[in-house]
């Protein structure tokens, strides 16, 4: 008897075995590939499912085994080593395997949903278009229809990716109504093809795209660590021309939706190829024409997010993980899993090269440097000749700050605009005020819902909680005492952007953080201000660190600098060092006077002065053999089990029944249960249990017998749980 393994859609760690539809033939069920999708009965419904295996036998009574309802497609739709790499992820972060399988499919297609036609829609001119853009009638009293015109005329045809992500819809439709340009329907064609030459390399640049170059055609794992402005971008450039020449796909992930514009004007103004991305802000029906694309072949470079590391890619040739170090390639929900990692175990399988790049790469790439399990690639040097900005602590203890601004920052920051050049400030920390208390009773504005404070948003007038997103009218009297005497602490961007305004009216000022540059198309829009190089003075958060290449950016202020000095997370110098690296690369790219200034009460403290006098390079070295003494990830293993529970009882009762049950012993330390740092948030407390250990065999049985004993036990009122293999957060 032949039986279907197939994985569920659903929070089930198991395989489910199925039997064949009614009456289909022996020969038919044999030819049942994995990768197709199956429905079938699932309790009192029917779910949609992924084919594993035809195989012949079950641990099940055959008598038991259900017949599936319908085979939804003929052929897989994601390959073998793809379904294997679903299969490894699902066993390495001890998730349910259908969940994770499911993360390789669009939104439509885990609805089992059919697959269409895959065509695309977009306008082309017509004869009246083509005349009237001869004659220029249109130029003068529409200039944008006419700039819009000229494009689609130029490209010949203008396809939905750019219809979804550049142009105003209403130009498109004025344009129709004259009659000036129609809305056709083509098949996708695959381009791949170089546009401009490559870009002449240095000696640096050189070596290393020869060394990568004689490991093209198998799997390796490169690291580039390269300072911040050394060129990384230009090798990847010329790493994917080499992969196009081959006919195969190139998959580019970057840590940020709003990396995205940059890194798409890069690439398409040197390849005449099909570029697709592939992130959270795509709507289900781009997402799943996108997934199409690269499934069928027809996308030749792949540019996305964390999730992208799952691309369905039909002849994957290279992977290149720009900012390997950010933790935002780490899901922090549902699926708890690495991109970084996992992309490196997909180029395992696919047999295909990887290259990991940073300016300062994470203590897990680093470790493997130096295990000789990648190969290390170093670029010490700016290109062009621009050297790397000065540090240089600004001493603020005891000293009056306006916004969060020094005296000292204030006339640095005066002298770059009067030179007409750009200044970066960097403040970790949205809002305009981070507390709201009561100067009588001591009253503090906390969330209902989290242990942590509200934060002020004066131009909203509410107070918002950065965690939950819990939001409240701002109050002008104390609810405690009535009291109108209220004090605001803690600075946030938007005080410090109050203050710059007053002090430099007539000056550009750009905010840039989650409140004010919501989504791609506004950071798109801030960069096109941003690279035409008048004096400006940008403020932000870390959107403003992650990799974005701002030419005119000579000066560099970190108003707080020592936020993560004391930190509760052992990562925290690591992090610091990065985020100040990172930060103060966007200084002087293209200048040889440039300078970072970091406003700290804490000037002599070791590590603060060891980030003004050492390289990134240097202080990693350091952090890793600390860790070592420590046996702290990388150099040891941790793994998290957390439980978010109504009632605070309900998850400390959850996670020790487990730890009772489980009897952990040997070379594994189980620490808990214990509340988290943040006990309670969005309504739920939060009690975890820590498993840590320096063997990584051991540490993964370990978490296996806890999940295996957490899916037996009853949850009271709706207690959820999860575990988290390799977290970045103990929090």
């Amino acid at each position: 008897m032949q039986i279907l393994r197939l994985a569920v859609i659903s929070p089930m760690r198991s395989f489910f075995d199925y039997l064949p539809p009614v009456r289909m033939a022996e020969k038919a069920v044999e030819n049942l590939q994995p990768g197709i999708r199956i429905r079938a009965p699932f309790g009192n419904r029917s779910v949609v499912c992924i084919l594993l295996e035809v195989t012949l036998s079950t641990n099940i009574d055959k008598s038991r085994l259900k017949n599936v309802l319908e085979i939804l497609d003929e052929t897989p739709l994601i390959r073998r080593e793809l379904l294997e790499l679903c299969n490894w992820a699902a066993s390495y972060y001890h998730h349910p395997p259908g969940e994770v399988i499911a993360a390789a499919f669009s939104s439509k297609q885990r609805r089992g949903l059919p697959v269409s036609e895959l065509v695309d829609y977009g306008w082309t001119v017509t004869s009246l278009g083509e005349e009237t853009i001869k004659q220029g009638k249109i130029a003068m009293r529409a200039p944008k229809q006419a700039s819009l015109l000229n494009l689609i005329s130029k490209s010949g045809f203008l396809g939905r990716e750019y219809i979804s992500n550049h142009a105003s819809h209403s130009s498109f439709y004025a344009l129709k109504k004259k009659k000036l340009i129609t809305l056709e329907k083509v098949f996708p064609k695959v381009l791949s093809r170089s546009k401009k030459q490559d870009v002449a390399l240095n000696h640096a640049q050189k070596q290393v795209l020869s060394s990568i170059k004689n490991n093209i055609d198998s799997f390796k794992c490169h690291v580039i660590e390269g300072v911040t402005g050394s060129g990384k971008t230009e090798i990847y450039l010329q790493l994917i021309h080499l992969a196009l020449k081959q006919q195969k796909q190139v998959l580019l992930l970057i840590p940020e939706i709003n990396l995205t514009p940059q890194t798409v004007l890069r690439v398409s103004e040197r390849f005449d190829a099909r570029i697709t991305e592939l992130h959270s802000g795509l709507t289900d029906s781009d997402r799943d024409y996108s997934w199409r694309l690269v499934s069928e072949g027809y996308s030749d470079i792949i540019i996305g997010t964390r999730s992208a590391c799952f691309a369905p890619c039909s002849r994957l040739g290279m992977i290149i993980v720009d900012e390997e170090h950010d933790s935002s390639y780490k899901q922090q929900d549902g699926f708890r899993y690495s991109a970084r990692d996992i992309a490196v175990k997909r180029a395992q399988i696919e047999n295909c090269p990887i290259v990991l790049g940073s300016a300062t790469p994470s203590l897990e790439t680093l470790l493997n440097v130096r295990s000789d399990r990648y190969l290390h690639h170093e670029l010490t040097e700016r290109v062009g000749g621009a050297s790397l900005p000065n540090l240089t602590t600004i001493d603020i203890r005891e000293k009056a700050l306006s916004g969060g601004l020094s005296s000292t920052l204030l006339r640095a920051i005066k002298n770059t605009i009067d030179k007409g050049e750009q200044v970066l400030l960097f403040l970790n920390r949205r809002g305009y005020a981070t507390q709201l208390q009561c100067h009588r009773c001591g009253w503090i504005a906390e969330c209902e819902d989290c242990d942590v404070r509200m934060t002020l948003h004066k131009k909203t007038k509410e107070l918002r909680c950065h965690h939950c997103g819990k939001s409240a009218r701002l109050i002008l009297s104390c609810p405690n005492c009535g009291s109108k005497n209220l004090l605001l602490e803690g600075i946030g961007t938007q005080q410090t952007e109050e203050k710059i305004r007053e002090a430099f009216k007539g000056t550009i000022i750009h905010r840039v953080d989650s409140d004010n540059i919501p989504n791609k198309a506004a950071m798109e829009k801030l960069m096109e201000s941003v690279t035409q190089r008048r004096p400006c003075i940008l403020i932000g958060t870390q959107m403003l660190a992650k990799g974005h290449h701002f030419p005119g950016v000579t000066l560099v202020g970190v108003l707080d600098a020592d936020s993560l000095l004391f930190g509760l997370d052992f990562r925290g110098e690591e992090r610091m060092a990065q985020l100040i690296t990172q930060v103060s690369g966007r200084a002087g790219r293209e200048s040889n006077k440039s300078h970072v200034l970091l406003q700290t009460h804490h000037p002599n403290h070791p590590f603060m002065q060891a980030i003004v006098d050492q390289s990134y390079s240097t202080l990693s070295k350091y952090i890793l053999d600390d860790r070592g003494t420590r046996d702290l990830p990388p150099l040891g293993y941790l793994i998290l089990m957390r439980a978010d529970s109504k009632y605070q009882a309900d998850g400390e009762h959850f996670l020790k029944s487990i730890a009772e049950r489980a009897n952990i012993t040997g070379d594994v330390k189980l620490i808990g249960p214990l509340p988290s740092a943040m006990p309670r948030r969005a309504g739920k407390y939060r009690n975890q249990l820590l498993l840590h250990s320096k063997n990584r065999t051991s540490i993964h049985k370990a978490a296996t017998k806890l999940v295996s004993i957490g899916d037996k036990i009853t949850k009271r009122n709706k207690m959820n749980w999860f575990i988290d293999v390799d977290p970045v957060e103990i929090c």
